[in-house]
């Protein structure tokens, strides 16, 4: 439904239910896109709707039949400077699920979540997903299980040794902060047989290294 707006709606939704609306939502309808049909979405499903003429509900109408393109993949990231912009990129870029991991290298400590939910909303607006992913609390990388995991390896950069085959049914990616993952760090992930992951012969920022690496599994 090309041009038409997104809204997300975080409850179960079905034709044929009418439900009140927050004023920006209604404002933004009404006022930005000067219309009063949009499309509603959550939890894997989206539908036509319909914003009443006093704009204080939505009529939910027909199922459009999309379906979600959201992939079953958790990211494991440590939080970066630019976090927003990893939450943004990899929303639109249909994964499943965030974790944050606190590393050696970590340095942002100070991430207002509620802000990057509603970025992954807005993102998962924009680009035609279904699903908004959830974003957990932090853990600390001590209390990773790392046999389960595949891990975007720089060290691949320096061609110290050749690039292994791309995890093909891999759903679970690490991507390391600013400064990569710590010597200790490395050796953990090796002794627990995490699965590495190489990004090509450059050193890659950590947003871009997070899609890439998404696209490498994605199915």
């Amino acid at each position: 439904m090309k041009n038409i707006p997104r809204i997300f709606i975080d409850h179960e939704i079905k034709t044929g239910d009418s439900f009140p609306v927050d004023k920006s939502v209604s404002h933004y309808l009404s006022h930005v896109m000067r219309t009063n049909k949009c499309i509603v979405f959550g939890r894997g499903h989206e539908f036509n709707a319909e914003l009443a003429t006093d704009g204080k509900t939505m009529t939910v109408g027909a199922d459009t039949g999309h379906a979600d393109v959201v992939s079953d993949i958790t990211l494991y990231f440590a939080p970066i400077k630019r976090t927003d912009d990893l939450i943004a990129m990899a929303t639109q870029m249909g994964i499943k699920k965030f974790v944050p991991v606190i590393t050696e290298h970590t340095v942002n400590h100070h991430v207002n979540w509620e802000r990057m939910r509603k970025i992954a909303i807005e993102s998962a607006e924009q680009s035609n997903c279904n699903s908004v992913p959830e974003i957990a609390a932090p853990i600390k990388f001590d209390k990773l299980n790392l046999s389960s995991l595949c891990f975007a390896d720089e060290r691949f950069a320096y061609g110290d040794k050749p690039a292994p085959e791309n995890p093909t049914d891999a759903n679970a990616i690490l991507v390391g902060p600013e400064g990569g993952f710590s010597e200790s760090e490395f050796a953990a992930l090796d002794a627990a047989g995490a699965i590495p992951m190489s990004l090509g012969k450059t050193i890659l920022r950590a947003e871009v290294a997070a899609v890439i690496a998404i696209e490498k599994i994605r199915k």
